[in-house]
């Protein structure tokens, strides 16, 4: 039964999302990293909450082969799961968002509908669409999984930019070219993105 046929009334809660940010030191948001499998998504996600973590931020990691051992491992890899998929992540993430931390998903999203659904989750100033962007030649090159190798021997159906289509951002909040710019120099550019909309503050 859907929950909209239900007598369900929201609990406000006394510990809000700005005391807690009173707290932290700074205020939450969603990173959503985009781009092709091996373009750098979860490395760059889990450097920048690195950095964050050294800084006394508060942060979380969504990534996406994490998710799909648990919340999503029900789902298959078509286009309406996935869709699905990021419509939980989505969802996931404005809970985190509402507790206070900076939350970092790492996740293909092929789809530009999928990814503004999300952001319609949101308030505005509280989604960042990061493009990863590498050509699908150096995402092959960095494949130590040898996953674009199996798709192309059609071993994997469904595989986005080989059997499976990626729609790329048409208008990103940032792009990093991670096909070119170092790990070192993409982690900077986001923190420096961070302080320009006020989710940091420069002495984080």
């Amino acid at each position: 039964m859907s929950t909209k046929n239900l007598h369900l009334i929201r609990h406000a809660a006394t510990v809000t999302r700005h005391r807690r940010a009173l707290l932290f030191g700074h205020r939450s948001a969603v990173l959503w990293f985009t781009g092709l499998s091996g373009a750098g998504k979860s490395t760059l996600a889990h450097a920048v909450e690195e950095s964050l973590h050294q800084r006394g931020g508060h942060t979380y990691v969504l990534d996406g082969d994490n998710v799909r051992h648990g919340l999503c491992s029900d789902l298959s890899f078509s286009l309406e799961d996935r869709s699905e998929n990021i419509r939980r992540i989505s969802e996931t993430a404005k809970l985190f968002v509402d507790a206070g931390n900076i939350v970092l998903t790492a996740f293909i999203s092929p789809l530009r509908i999928d990814r503004d659904q999300a952001r319609k989750l949101f308030q505005a100033g509280d989604f960042f669409e990061i493009y990863c962007q590498a050509s699908i030649e150096i995402c092959e090159q960095r494949d130590v999984k040898g996953l674009y190798q199996k798709a192309r021997l059609g071993e994997i159906k469904e595989f986005t930019g080989i059997s499976s289509p990626y729609e790329e951002p048409l208008h990103p909040d940032l792009t990093i070219n991670t096909g070119a710019e170092s790990l070192e120099a993409s982690v900077e550019r986001v923190l420096a993105f961070l302080i320009q909309n006020d989710i940091l503050k420069p002495s984080l």
